[in-house]
């Protein structure tokens, strides 16, 4: 039953029957099989099916909640019992956003020093992603907003708060200023993270309460590459202070801070709420604990 359930949760991670198939390591037939056996015993049809996949039935949505608890349930067990063996291991599946990725080093690398036996996986995804992600068990833990969107029933632990600055070249039109105002960053071409990304929202919101229309001239949805076109000097962009000096300023960056008004916004752990926790997952939840507060405040 395990397996069937395993298998309604790729599918409707991936939201077709070749691709669950392929992640759940078995051939597509196998798969389609199993989940006709679980209408089958349920007695009533859980997958809309055409030539392709169109989705869940009502029931199939009520079962696919049920599956979800289930196997995390079951998987915490697994893991509660291999930690009574052998002690704190395995793998942990990280998502961040695109502004948080540098820090997570900040978490998994004194988290490795306690636990050696523990791998990484971390994975750049957008703060809808995330907990879509976490619903469908294929992550453990996402590191993003935590005052900015539902979150539901997750556990979070906060980390830091996220504040904003300019980031220009010294002999650009600001470049010389201690402080400059949205409504100034406003007039001013910038290049920003794509406009589904939950950092852009809060740029464009703050800009339009400005008065100001957000002007564009590079979109991407990578810090790396926002960074790599402001060390050109001849780009400016609005990017968390934090992540700016953990990126590296030179004297062809500045990075100026944004008032009026001063906006933050906190960063931290989310992770499915379940009682009893798996072993893993509360390890990573207590390192958060205690690096919250701990996180060096940029100047």
């Amino acid at each position: 039953m395990i397996d069937k359930l395993e298998f309604l949760i790729a599918l409707a991670g991936e939201r077709h029957f070749g691709r669950a198939a392929e992640i759940s390591h078995v051939s597509q037939p196998t798969l389609s099989a199993a989940i006709k056996q679980l209408e089958d015993s349920f007695g009533t049809l859980l997958v809309n099916r055409g030539s392709r996949f169109q989705g869940f039935t009502p029931e199939g949505e009520r079962v696919l909640a049920w599956a979800r608890r289930i196997v995390g349930d079951a998987r915490a067990m697994r893991e509660d019992i291999e930690t009574v063996k052998y002690g704190l291991s395995g793998h942990v599946r990280l998502a961040a956003i695109p502004t948080a990725l540098a820090m997570t080093a900040a978490l998994t690398t004194p988290f490795r020093a306690r636990h050696p036996g523990v791998r990484f996986t971390i994975l750049s995804r957008t703060s809808i992603e995330i907990l879509r992600m976490l619903e469908n068990l294929e992550i453990d833990a996402g590191l993003t907003y935590l005052d900015n969107e539902p979150l539901g029933k997750l556990d979070r632990e906060p980390l830091y708060l996220e504040q904003y600055r300019l980031l220009t070249s010294p002999d650009s039109e600001l470049g010389d200023r201690k402080t400059v105002t949205w409504a100034e960053v406003g007039k001013i071409p910038l290049c920003l993270l794509t406009p589904d990304m939950q950092n852009r929202r809060i740029i464009d919101q703050m800009l339009f309460k400005a008065g100001v229309t957000v002007s564009t001239t590079l979109e991407s949805n990578s810090m790396i590459v926002l960074y790599a076109h402001v060390r050109s000097g001849r780009w400016a962009s609005i990017m968390p202070a934090l992540l700016a000096e953990t990126l590296g300023l030179t004297d062809r960056v500045r990075a100026i801070p944004i008032v009026e008004p001063e906006n933050v916004h906190s960063i931290g752990l989310v992770t499915v709420h379940r009682d009893p926790m798996s072993p893993l997952t509360a390890a990573l939840l207590d390192m958060a604990r205690h690096l919250h507060g701990t996180l060096p405040a940029p100047v």
